[in-house]
């Protein structure tokens, strides 16, 4: 599929009906409630939704030509050479999404650890159920692909987040790595934030509706997916099968970031003079009570999970 045929499809996609619009912005809000928790890709929500193809190309479409026709005053053509359409509505979804799970997020985070993440474990299972429909797991290239993928993930799972004077500059470094996560399934942009400290700081600035940290964070993300869309398209391109191989792999590695059960083991003071945990160690539940005072709440997890699952 090229950037051409992905160009034929978006008109069919929305076809100028305002219902297609409406189930395509609400695709949107399900991506940005996927973005804004670790562990979770809004790019997993993008194939579920069947979407995912299409989102990858048309944002490859954003190139030379694309800024030959701008320059030369051909407004409308640049706009239906990007699938203008498709990405602004899909665009405005997902930025809801991120506002409306802000709040929802850092309370749940706070009040409900335990059950947010068995939730999210059961997305994240059904999630990886799906995507083997995307590839031949018969073939050992693909397998091979699968494991690399789930190394790729545990490995970022056990790294130290870091903990850094966030910058403007930082910012914009972060959009541009978190982005890059985003838009592929099965590695979380939330988590990478995490892993770069600015997670908890990017929430609060959405919250409080601070402009000039959005605009920068957003100013990365945007040379971010610009970027890293083009090596994507022609990974997908070429190499379908290994690509969904590795994109399950991660997706399975990201479990073990998501266990419910976890205890602090290290701590910073941010700004304000709080202080917060920076890295936690896994804790089976039998033994979660003892190690941190609180209660497992097995039974809620387990039926938070398979509510996600469903």
């Amino acid at each position: 599929m090229t950037s051409e045929s992905a160009k034929e499809v978006a008109p069919r996609a929305l076809n100028g009906s305002g219902a297609a619009a409406a189930i395509l912005y609400c695709k949107g809000i399900a991506m940005g409630l996927g973005d804004s928790v670790p562990g979770v890709s809004g790019g997993t929500i993008a194939v579920i939704t069947r979407i995912y193809d299409e989102l990858i190309f048309s944002i490859r479409s954003v190139d030379e030509q694309a800024l030959g026709l701008v320059l030369k005053g051909q407004i409308a053509a640049a706009w239906k050479h990007i699938n203008g359409n498709f990405l602004l509505t899909l665009a405005l979804g997902i930025l809801s999404g991120l506002l409306v799970s802000a709040n929802t997020v850092l309370y749940l985070l706070e009040n409900r650890f335990e059950a947010l993440m068995g939730f999210f474990v059961g997305l994240v299972m059904a999630s990886t159920v799906l995507l083997f429909g995307q590839f031949n797991v018969a073939r050992p290239a693909n397998v091979g692909a699968l494991l690399l993928g789930c190394l790729v993930t545990t490995s970022v799972g056990v790294l130290e987040p870091a903990v850094s004077e966030l910058s403007l500059v930082y910012l914009f470094f972060c959009g541009l790595i978190a982005i890059s996560a985003m838009i592929l399934p099965g590695l979380s942009g939330a988590f990478i934030l995490l892993l770069l400290g600015a997670y908890e700081h990017m929430l609060e600035a959405l919250t409080g509706l601070q402009w000039s940290v959005i605009a920068v964070f957003i100013s990365g993300c945007i040379v971010g997916i610009i970027a890293f869309s083009r090596l994507l398209a022609l990974a997908l391109r070429r190499f379908h099968d290994l690509s969904y191989g590795f994109i399950t792999g991660l997706l399975l590695g990201s479990l073990s970031v998501l266990w419910p059960w976890q205890r602090p083991i290290s701590y910073y003071t941010d700004s304000d003079g709080i202080e917060q945990v920076l890295q936690t160690a896994r804790v089976w539940p039998l033994n979660y009570t003892e190690q941190t005072g609180l209660e497992p709440q097995f039974a809620l997890v387990i039926a938070c999970m398979i509510f996600g699952l469903l």
